[in-house]
């Protein structure tokens, strides 16, 4: 899962996430700047998301893969799933966008018509308080989520539902605008971060990266076929958590509060030397 932020001039900026809030470190304060380990596609480019997926990087941007990825992550103080498959960013580092595949199967669109915004965010504030309760165990800032940035929009023609929610953590504004990309086998999760006041500019150039993503064959959405694994929950549920979803309702989420994904996170800060020494890697 993703625990997002940015520091962005000279700021850290808290984002919202989809529920562990995680109080991270600037990368400034390390010895040593873990991202110049990481192997950096330069584009233009197309990068290979694991086996199921691959994105067009535009020139200007790049990615980094799946383990690096999970390097970021870490160095931040993020916890990691095992799910991330790539990073993309500018080269600026204005913001960035996290890839993460979830194999649950063929989720069903029969609730695109059917969403209850209300009801919804109701259990995105239940998780969010049950998730506090984890982050003061931690000594990390809790979160109050204050409503809709955008409330949950389904796409039919390209499979993608998308929604931002916007709260508050250590009295500092915190939003998160997320994308799942629906395919045969799974979920993709994309999540951007963003300062939340360059939220409204940056959602088109995250989009315009984002139609550069595609199932590889065999993997789309279109591609299903009868006997194929179909997921255990619907659209509802992956704007309020998906898997987790179903863990409070059978009272396992306390067994589970690391695999959540509805919260805050302050990430440390991406800054621009780590792009000054680093030679172009050879594009995928």
């Amino acid at each position: 899962m993703v625990a997002e932020g940015l520091l962005m001039r000279g700021k850290l900026i808290p984002v919202l996430s989809a529920l562990c809030m995680v109080a991270l470190s600037s990368f400034a304060a390390k010895p040593q700047d873990p991202t110049e380990k990481v192997k950096w596609v330069h584009g233009p480019a197309t990068a290979d998301l694991g086996s199921v997926a691959q994105v067009r990087v535009p020139g200007g941007y790049i990615f980094a893969n799946a383990s690096d990825t999970r390097k970021l992550m870490e160095a931040m103080q993020n916890p990691t799933s095992g799910t991330e498959l790539g990073f993309v960013a500018p080269e600026s580092m204005e913001w960035f966008a996290v890839y993460e595949f979830d194999d649950v199967g063929y989720v069903k669109d029969d609730e695109k018509t059917k969403f209850d915004n209300d009801a919804m965010l109701k259990s995105i504030r239940a998780g969010t308080e049950a998730g506090n309760k984890e982050r003061k165990k931690r000594g990390w800032p809790t979160m109050t989520i204050s409503g809709w940035e955008q409330p949950p929009h389904y796409d039919e023609a390209t499979h993608n539902l998308e929604w931002a929610i916007r709260g508050e953590s250590d009295g500092k504004p915190v939003v998160n605008f997320n994308t799942r990309v629906l395919g045969r086998a799974g979920v993709m999760r994309v999540t951007l971060v963003t300062d939340p006041d360059s939220l409204t500019a940056t959602i088109p150039k995250f989009k315009e990266t984002l139609a550069g993503f595609d199932y590889k064959t065999g993997a789309k959405y279109a591609e299903y076929r009868s006997g194929d694994k179909i997921a255990k929950y619907g659209l509802s549920a992956l704007v309020v958590g998906g898997a987790a979803a179903v863990a409070v309702k059978s009272g396992l989420l306390k067994y589970i509060w690391k695999f959540i994904v509805i919260g805050v996170v302050a990430v440390g800060g991406l800054f621009k030397k780590m792009f000054g020494s680093r030679s172009n890697s050879d594009q995928v």
